[in-house]
């Protein structure tokens, strides 16, 4: 039988690549698109044609764009001296939607050579503050320290996003990182 479905099965294999779908849901999806609504099936399938060939990479920040540059980077009305570096382009998409940051973005996705230059004549430009938006890691503290390092040269602030205790949740659920971070960064009330 399933040699009999074997378009609907590809279907669902190529849905169940995406980030958080399981096979349930993969098919849950695809039997929507092919048997309840097909017409959802075509705009699904056409709009990721259209961003597949329509979005690429911001040529200074690498965020997302439609164009060799995004809208963040031709606004005028941003603040050119502040400089957010965040690890993915959807990160940008978060901050943006709930207008938390109104500088300019880098997309740190490693720390090869042309990044860190990058970065450098980010600052020559006119940056004096940068702030790391990065996941809060070992690894990533790794990161900040190598990029501080390289970008001494210059009068640059760092500052990175506060970590430590989500709102709401109790301290027998945190992990130990994030309880040593809180106390650590502890606020005078």
């Amino acid at each position: 039988m399933n040699n009999a479905l074997e378009k609907f099965n590809r279907l669902v294999d190529a849905l169940q690549e995406l980030p958080t779908i399981g096979k349930k849901s993969a098919t849950r999806l695809a039997y929507h698109m092919i048997m309840n609504d097909t017409f959802v099936g075509m705009r699904i399938s056409h709009a990721i044609e259209d961003a597949l060939g329509t979005l690429k990479k911001c040529m200074d920040c690498g965020g997302m764009s439609e164009d060799e540059l995004c809208y963040i980077c031709t606004d005028d009305g941003r603040d050119s001296t502040l400089l957010c570096i965040v690890e993915n382009a959807k990160d940008i998409l978060l901050l943006e939607e709930n207008g938390l940051f109104d500088g300019k973005y880098f997309v740190l996705n490693s720390l090869d050579e042309y990044s860190v230059s990058k970065l450098d004549s980010l600052v020559q430009e006119g940056v004096n503050e940068i702030l790391f938006a990065l996941t809060p890691s070992i690894a990533n503290d790794a990161v900040i320290l190598y990029i501080e390092d390289k970008l001494s040269a210059y009068s640059v602030n760092f500052s990175k996003i506060a970590q430590g205790v989500p709102t709401g949740v109790s301290l027998e659920n945190i992990d130990l990182l994030s309880l040593t971070r809180a106390l650590e960064d502890r606020v005078r009330v």
